[in-house]
């Protein structure tokens, strides 16, 4: 079992594998910088990612009736960090990367709006 540990946080939860750790905004861009393998995840619905979005994000809604069935079929050797606005339906969407055996979550504090609280770039 392995654990990965990409700067200093917290391990959300653990289980066959999976390891979910939350992250601030200044670590999720360091992992975006520093690691070729990190795919960011917007689950907000897609007219709030056309609102405005992280760069090169990946869009899958949390609240469509597939969200598990598109949650499956992504690459599960990348490292994913998913978000929300502000968390809710992120710490929400956990259940379903855990299922599914992903080895590596970060999620990202406080959502999109954290990452625009701490300065970062967002495009439209």
């Amino acid at each position: 079992l392995a654990i990965a540990i990409l700067a200093a946080g917290s391990i959300l939860a653990q289980t066959e594998g999976t390891v979910v750790k939350n992250v601030t905004p200044d670590e999720a861009e360091k992992a975006l910088k520093e690691r070729k393998d990190v795919v960011v995840l917007d689950i907000r619905t897609p007219e709030e990612f056309k609102a405005g979005h992280i760069a090169g994000a990946k869009n899958i809604d949390f609240k469509s009736e597939d969200f598990a069935k598109q949650v499956a079929t992504l690459d599960k050797s990348k490292t994913y960090i998913v978000h929300c606005g502000s968390g809710g339906r992120s710490t929400r969407s956990l259940a379903a990367f855990k299922e599914q055996k992903y080895s590596s979550i970060l999620h990202l504090d406080k959502g999109l709006k954290g990452w625009e609280k701490a300065g970062k770039p967002v495009e439209k």
